[in-house]
């Protein structure tokens, strides 16, 4: 992390897991054990269901909540979606776009992650966009490529000012809910990657002030190394965020 220059953020992808009531217990643990620990962002992204509660639970403390996904459009027949409004309204402040998850299972393209990226940042939302090769990308050697275009398309026609609420979020599809993690080398390479491709996007000034995570299975045992790491500003955090304990040790080595 170089916090000189960008901030660390360490967020939480609750992904589909608790109940309201178990979201608000989880929140309240989890501030309890953060509270003072100033030296990151904290943020916990929950289903929808969990907004309210979590979002209640929050209050006062140095803990953030996010959602997981978000719609394009402003408002219409689009059944069971959610729009950028509805989210700022409830008081969320971040929002989880283009997880290789949606890609995967729910059909979201590089072409709806921009139009998804857009509609939250006029509502005024930060985002975590996430971009990461599958397995047999990597085994074939273009990763480069692949994170690269996936940055460039998510990012089209979103301008150097809007960067300054976009958190990107480097999640190796392969090492995402299969317990295999990147080594520290090869997510500091892919972090640094797309800080070149944002360098010449935008300019060096917004390379080096956006906050790059790194997505792919990191746990409360190998955080301090990864986060050890000058283009890892942080991590977006799946199974271990659930868990109260291991999320605050994860949080500390943000520290």
């Amino acid at each position: 992390m170089n916090k000189a220059t960008r901030k660390a953020v360490i967020a939480g992808n609750w992904k589909m897991n608790m109940t309201p009531s178990q979201a608000k217990e989880t929140v309240e643990k989890t501030a309890a054990l953060v509270k003072g620990k100033d030296g990151c962002d904290i943020v916990l992204c929950v289903p929808f269901v969990d907004i309210a509660s979590a979002v209640e639970a929050a209050k006062g403390t140095n803990i953030k909540i996010g959602a997981q996904n978000v719609h394009f459009a402003e408002s219409g027949a689009y059944t069971g979606e959610i729009s950028a409004s509805m989210l700022l309204e409830t008081g969320v402040e971040y929002v989880i776009i283009g997880h290789s998850e949606r890609r995967q299972y729910f059909g979201e393209t590089d072409e709806t992650v921009n139009q998804r990226t857009k509609a939250a940042l006029t509502a005024g939302l930060t985002v975590i966009l996430c971009v990461g090769e599958v397995l047999e990308e990597r085994q074939s050697n273009i990763t480069n490529e692949i994170l690269s275009m996936q940055t460039k398309l998510a990012l089209a026609g979103i301008s150097t000012e809007d960067m300054k609420k976009v958190i990107i979020a480097y999640e190796p599809v392969w090492a995402i809910g299969t317990g295999l993690t990147a080594t520290p080398q090869q997510a500091d390479e892919a972090c640094g990657l797309i800080r070149s491709v944002l360098a010449d996007l935008y300019d060096e000034t917004t390379a080096q002030s956006t906050t790059i995570q790194y997505g792919g299975s990191m746990n409360d045992g190998n955080a301090a190394e990864l986060l050890a790491k000058v283009h890892v500003d942080g991590g977006l955090i799946g199974g271990a965020s659930l868990v109260p304990e291991k999320f605050d040790a994860i949080v500390t080595a943000a520290q």
